[in-house]
């Protein structure tokens, strides 16, 4: 962890640049540190997955709506501060990369952060190894 998802309308499709917006939050995630200076998140657990929403209906139901929702889950165990300055941090790569497309047209986004402990965690993880 942490994982980041991105859903999508479909039609931001042409103008997102979803490669360049993952990119850019997979950085913003592993770049942010805590007070001490260390990673707030570990490397080979840092994930950003994308995709579109083919069917939507959005606010008065124009087909040029959109929206964006983004949902970082993480572990629990970290201070309400750091929680709130990953959250801004998120916030300032986001809004920069989605200012261009809300001055052109009516969109809804929503960052949300949930924390939670697993019931059940499987894993196969051999990414060390090829960093």
């Amino acid at each position: 962890m942490p994982h980041l998802r991105i859903e999508y309308t479909a039609n931001l499709e042409d103008e997102l640049r979803i490669d360049e917006l993952c990119e850019h939050l997979r950085a913003t995630l592993v770049g942010t540190l805590d007070d001490s200076g260390a990673p707030v998140f570990p490397i080979t657990g840092t994930r950003v997955l994308a995709w579109p929403v083919q069917q939507f209906a959005v606010a008065d139901g124009a087909p040029d709506r959109a929206f964006v929702w983004l949902q970082l889950r993480i572990n629990p165990g970290r201070s309400d501060a750091l929680k709130k300055k990953v959250g801004d941090m998120l916030m300032v790569a986001i809004e920069t990369h989605f200012s261009p497309i809300a001055a052109g047209r009516a969109l809804g986004l929503t960052l949300q952060i949930d924390e939670g402990a697993e019931v059940y965690a499987g894993k196969l993880n051999n990414l060390a190894q090829y960093l």
